[in-house]
């Protein structure tokens, strides 16, 4: 037996008698919490990493080494590789995990346990004090556990050779997130993990460098847009724009002590905690509506960006708008890895719709919740800005704010779950400032083209007597529709959905709102929330009012020139895992997709188009038309 067999069959032991300790020995408010956040999100054996014991590991191996290339320092987009080198017996257990700030703590913290309900698991187990930002196991190297790659280490003096080791090499994917890194070599699995070898810290080159743009609208009139951006520097830095136009960066933040927290720490406020560095915006005037422009933010002290080409929208109550819409998008890793929270289906929405943004003909795009799934781990917050640049620095890019980004428990969320994993929507309304009156009021309306977009937050009161209520109320009472011939209306949680899970729809929101919508006369209601795509008839109170007819193309064609109700539809496929449909479903619902995709809006004064676009094949699966 090797040793490092020896060290296996030591921690399975011990761990099997730290798993014998069950839930009665957990405080009620542990043990209530994590049952309520076991509904809410999806649960890994990596996930659950900080509730796992982190043993010693005696590992006596004088050969063993991790090693990274020989570049001292990290650009801000680049897949570095990890070598591991000297290891005599290799296991399917190895793996190596990404630590930022290097000098995170990753020992054990006994003490702390019921802290960290808030990753899913019941164990009364020691925990790692730092969550990895993500990880790999070793044999992702073919090459790893057959021994592919076998070096001598000792030889007799025939030249025979007495030790011989074995390597392996992982590439990870590293975005600048303005921390150094770390990767350390761990053995025992996710359950069972114990450190073997950690590398020296790795710095970025310029932890300071102005990244991740995003544009968004500030009002209807075309000419004016927010750009904004992160970067380590905390000074005013600028936006030089158009025509040798500049303007100065208005600079926010937010810290730990932001972060929501009970008695059971978050995530958020605890070992998911990352530095956000400085979000920067400033406002871009004096623009033309449907027009292209270029700019470049930064500064000479913390550098500057490329130039980058963008687009502003049409002003409300022009002829057309092209838009694209989703909900529940995500991110996942361009590596192997695995990560805290994964969204498979991000990767190819984001390819195909950055090719519908470099044709130009995508005019904004509306993000209805659920935007990065950070969810308490603020890195990922990194990782999701840098997938959505392609999209989101060249078009108007719009957000309604979601479950995991605003809920959490007593924190003034309509729903008191742990969804946000303590973010309270700080993180969210910091990175991506919309038009709302006020912080924590994430509702807005907009008009560009010919639509008047409603957008608000489900997860705020929505109740007749609120303030949130009160304001629908007014604003889709004062839509001019000779203007804005269109009211779409959107937000996080549907109203309608054939897919049965228990927290897919709340008939309170539905009986309080939906009245809304058909005195208004909305033409679509768009939401997210369930991870499908489904449309409706023209539905209201559960009843068909008016079921479209076919035209020549055999495309569903609504008449809203003799309103019935509203138009209903889910589209939270953008990203995260789907959800399927029961064999059996109400009339109201017409079409059902289960893919991952993205919906392609194109309005008229006459006329909205909209298709649901399957992302991976590029293929429009759904197509209809709301007429006047």
């Amino acid at each position: 037996m090797s040793s490092t067999e020896a060290i296996h069959i030591v921690i399975l032991l011990i761990s099997s008698l730290l798993f014998s300790t069950g839930l009665s020995s957990l405080h009620p408010l542990v043990a209530h919490s994590a049952a309520r956040h076991r509904n809410y999100t999806g649960i890994s054996e990596f996930r659950l990493l900080n509730r796992r014991s982190l043993l010693k590991c005696p590992d006596a191996n004088p050969y063993l080494k991790i090693s990274v290339r020989a570049n001292s320092s990290l650009s801000d987009d680049e897949y570095v590789t990890v070598n591991v080198s000297g290891v005599l017996s290799p296991s399917k257990s190895d793996w190596v995990a990404m630590i930022t700030p290097s000098n995170s703590d990753v020992s054990a913290c006994p003490l702390n346990k019921a802290q960290y309900v808030q990753t899913g698991d019941l164990s009364d187990l020691p925990l790692l004090c730092h969550y990895p930002v993500k990880a790999q196991y070793l044999r992702n190297d073919p090459d790893y556990l057959n021994c592919g790659k076998q070096e001598c280490k000792k030889s007799n003096d025939n030249g025979t050779c007495l030790v011989a080791t074995c390597s392996g090499s992982l590439s990870f994917h590293v975005v600048n997130f303005r921390t150094d890194i770390e990767f350390v070599l761990f053995t025992g699995g996710f359950l069972t993990p114990c450190i073997l070898k950690r590398t020296d810290a790795i710095s970025f080159a310029n932890p300071k460098q102005p990244l991740y743009a995003h544009l968004n609208s500030i009002d209807s009139t075309g000419t004016s847009m927010r750009a904004s951006w992160i970067s380590g520097d905390g000074e005013a830095q600028q936006v030089q724009y158009g025509d040798g136009k500049s303007e100065t960066s208005q600079v926010a933040t937010f810290s730990q002590d932001d972060m929501c927290s009970k008695a059971i720490p978050s995530p958020a406020k605890d070992f998911g905690w990352h530095d956000p560095g400085y979000i920067h915006s400033a406002v871009l005037t004096g623009l033309q509506p449907s027009t292209s422009y270029s700019y470049k933010f930064g500064s000479d002290s913390a550098g500057w960006s490329d130039k980058i080409q963008f687009k502003t929208p049409p002003t409300g109550g022009s002829d057309e708008l092209k838009f694209l819409a989703f909900g529940d998008m995500g991110k996942a890793p361009k590596d192997a890895s695995v990560e805290h929270y994964i969204q498979p289906g991000s990767i190819s929405v984001i390819d195909a719709m950055t090719e519908e943004v470099n044709s130009g003909n995508v005019d904004s795009i509306f993000h209805i919740g659920d935007i990065s799934y950070a969810t308490g781990f603020l890195v990922e917050w990194d990782f999701f800005l840098h997938l959505i640049t392609p999209l989101a620095s060249h078009v108007s890019y719009m957000t309604a704010i979601g479950n995991h980004e605003r809920d959490y428990i007593d924190s003034g969320s309509i729903y008191g779950t742990p969804d946000s994993g303590g973010e309270c929507g700080v993180a969210y309304e910091t990175y991506f400032p919309m038009p709302t009156p006020a912080k924590d009021k994430p509702w807005y309306s907009i008009e560009q083209g010919s639509i008047h977009f409603t957008v608000i937050s489900t997860e705020h009161d929505w109740t007749e007597t609120s303030e949130q209520y009160q304001w629908m109320k007014s604003d889709m009472a004062s839509v001019d529709r000779s203007k804005t011939p269109w009211l779409v209306f959107m937000g996080h949680r549907p109203m309608y959905t054939s897919s049965t899970g228990v927290f897919s729809v709340d008939k309170r929101f539905q009986n309080a709102v939906e009245p809304l919508l058909l005195d208004n006369k909305v033409d679509l209601a768009l939401f997210g929330h369930v991870h499908n795509y489904e449309r409706t008839c023209s539905v209201y109170q559960s009843e068909c009012k008016a079921f479209p007819v076919k035209d020549q193309d055999r495309v569903d064609v609504y008449d809203h020139s003799n309103y019935s109700a509203p138009v209903q539809a889910v589209i939270g496929m953008a990203g995260f895992t789907l959800d399927g449909f029961p064999d059996n479903v109400q009339d109201w619902s017409l079409v059902r997709i289960s893919k991952f995709g993205y919906l392609r809006g194109h309005a008229t004064r006459n006329e909205l188009k909209l298709e649901f676009v399957d992302s991976r094949k590029k293929a429009v699966e759904d197509s209809f038309r709301i007429t006047k």
